[in-house]
């Protein structure tokens, strides 16, 4: 009976059978790679919004407090955006015709909201409360990075879960005495384990339900 396959034949099936784990892991590992790269998560890139608004000159240069812009971090679940309004109230006399501020004369005049880009924008899945993490002694800079440093706004976390379950799970590692937590520049102090075991007690911190789903996935 004649040969069926050529002996090239062989090469080819081991090829195949190299070939097709490897691409596979190849594939996997490509994959796991972007999916934490700043192109997925946008870490570190500046978001582009309407007007280019600097915290850098804001914050860290005028030593404006966060909570005058955003004015429902305390209570709410949601930091809030400032209306045009208190922009107005410094830039009806400031930089008052200077064309980069343009939009927001615009936004002004004709009584409609300005149309911030979110920069951290969880998915709907996702529950999320500012006033509870604020209450309970967590730094704005604990998540938001730097922000008196940024000229234009970026991530400085990716936002994944177990980013989240990090602090979840281990919170005295990152708790703050509650007049510090606007505080950009603080530093954990050397004794920061002892701290935040005594910032448990004194905030109220539960933590036997911290790393529950329901906590975050309602």
């Amino acid at each position: 009976m004649a040969q069926l396959f050529k002996p090239r034949a062989n090469s080819i099936a081991k090829a195949f059978l190299w070939g097709i784990p490897l691409l596979i892991v190849g594939a996997s590992t490509g994959w796991f790679a972007y999916a934490r790269s700043s192109f997925w998560t946008g870490v570190d890139e500046p978001v582009r919004q309407q007007v280019p608004f600097s915290h850098q000159h804001h914050v860290g240069g005028l030593g404006i407090d966060c909570r005058y812009c955003h004015t429902s971090v305390e209570t709410s679940a949601f930091a809030g955006i400032p209306p045009t309004e208190t922009c107005m109230t410094c830039h009806s006399q400031i930089w008052k015709d200077a064309p980069i501020l343009q939009p927001v004369r615009d936004s002004w005049e004709q009584n409609r909201p300005m149309e911030w880009v979110r920069v951290h924008n969880l998915p709907g899945y996702v529950y999320f409360n500012h006033s509870i993490h604020v209450a309970k002694g967590i730094g704005c800079a604990n998540c938001h990075g730097r922000v008196d440093r940024m000229p234009l706004t970026s991530k400085t976390e990716p936002l994944f879960m177990r980013w989240c379950i990090e602090c979840h799970s281990q919170p005295q590692k990152y708790l703050r005495p509650k007049e510090k937590v606007e505080e950009m520049s603080y530093r954990p102090p050397p004794d920061q384990d002892r701290l935040g075991k005594e910032l448990l007690k004194t905030n109220h911190v539960h933590t036997s339900g911290l790393t529950d789903c329901y906590t975050c996935h309602r």
